[in-house]
């Protein structure tokens, strides 16, 4: 999702997003009640059917075209709202792009197009840009193409950890696009001492004017951070449930104003909130956009750390277009261009001493390129079971329906 300091390698890894707003007993939905809820959740990790879908003909020799739904703020733009990158890369390959901004949170826009993919029908987009346990999750249920990497050889300049994830063992259907943490920011017009962490978002001054990630993985995984908890470690129902109730305390007392997806940027510019967990790229593009209001941090005691995917939904006909996008992205030239703009972390090689051309400073960004000192303080959320999954997306979501 997303736009916009550097010393050695990238590396990235697993990571995470996610959710909307609910309202039931914790432990109630954790110990089995709490139907509507949990029944959402098994919903939305419902494959439909036990029969995978059968990936659609490939039309990308007679047809130049892509339709690509991402996240906002999450790829280059010029002043007349155009992409410049993409523009570059039709006048080079003569294929036509369709961009759309139509991602604002996994669980919804998953949602949307589940029951198209269970049919192994057209979801009206070519390739998608999710969370790497969404895409997981795709991947499980057969959701997504094959990618033949023939195709794709600027891959060779994929960052080397990246290169076999638990849930896409050798990258045969996912590649990853940006990655980036989850921290924390304020206004710094109002809030001219600053927030180091969490738990000064629970400021009875900020009462009201305080905004959280309906992404459940990086709003729990602060919270727990912020207690804590070695988020990518070994904890189980007590860390969570003692999150989920500070959490809960926090929306009913009203000290939490929204819990949204991409969509909270709108309420940092128009001030509804002064303070929020949010993400680190989306910052620095509002600050170039609308002054420089804002500051970011990666909390003292930790922040999570996520990267987004390209996936070909099962439906696509145009793998081999999509399979072309990527490559080009995989140039270290483009790559820094984009990420010139949108201040995410890059996984291609080479991206960095590209930098250096465009902005020596860009180069040394480390929400961009963190140093193993930047990366130390973020911690990527452990991979759940299925069942942790339901319960724990169940147990947030009511907090998120009954906001």
């Amino acid at each position: 999702m997303k736009p916009r300091p550097l010393p050695a390698d990238p590396m990235i890894q697993q990571l995470i997003r996610q959710a909307q707003r609910a309202k039931l007993g914790r432990r109630t939905l954790l110990t089995g009640a709490g139907a509507g809820a949990a029944a959402l959740a098994l919903a939305a990790c419902s494959t439909g059917g036990a029969a995978k879908p059968k990936a659609a003909a490939d039309k990308s020799a007679a047809e130049k075209s892509i339709r690509w739904d991402n996240w906002a703020l999450y790829i280059d733009v010029d002043d007349a709202g155009d992409y410049p990158t993409l523009d570059a890369f039709t006048t080079k390959t003569g294929i036509k792009v369709k961009y759309t901004e139509a991602v604002d949170d996994n669980n919804t826009y998953y949602g949307k197009v589940k029951d198209q993919l269970a049919l192994g029908k057209d979801i009206g987009a070519d390739t998608v840009c999710l969370t790497d346990w969404m895409v997981g999750r795709l991947i499980r249920f057969g959701y997504t193409q094959e990618l033949d990497h023939a195709n794709i050889p600027n891959l060779a300049n994929l960052q080397p950890s990246l290169k076999d994830v638990g849930f896409d063992k050798g990258r045969k259907m996912s590649v990853p696009w940006q990655g980036g943490f989850a921290g924390i920011c304020w206004n710094k017009e109002k809030l001219p001492n600053g927030i180091a962490s969490v738990e000064e978002l629970w400021d009875p001054k900020l009462k009201g004017r305080v905004g959280v990630l309906s992404e459940m993985r990086d709003t729990m995984g602060l919270i727990m951070l912020d207690a804590g908890v070695d988020i990518s470690g070994d904890w189980g129902d007590d860390e969570f449930n003692a999150a989920i109730d500070v959490l809960k305390k926090q929306v009913s007392d009203g000290q939490v104003r929204n819990i949204k997806g991409n969509s909270y940027k709108e309420d940092l510019i128009n001030g509804d909130t002064l303070a929020a967990i949010v993400w680190s790229g989306d910052i620095v593009q509002l600050n170039a956009e609308n002054g420089d209001k804002w500051e970011f941090v990666v909390p003292e005691k930790g922040g999570t750390l996520w990267n987004d995917n390209f996936v070909v939904p099962i439906g696509s006909t145009h793998k081999k277009n999509v399979e072309e996008l990527i490559n080009y992205y995989y140039d270290p030239a483009v790559a820094a261009e984009v990420a010139a703009y949108v201040n995410y972390i890059t996984p291609v090689v080479g991206a960095r001493e590209a930098a250096m051309a465009i902005d020596p400073e860009l180069a040394s960004n480390q929400l961009i390129f963190p140093d193993d000192a930047t990366l130390a303080k973020a911690r990527v959320f452990r991979t759940l079971t299925g069942a942790e999954e339901q319960k724990y997306d169940a147990a947030f979501q009511s907090i998120l329906l009954g906001s």
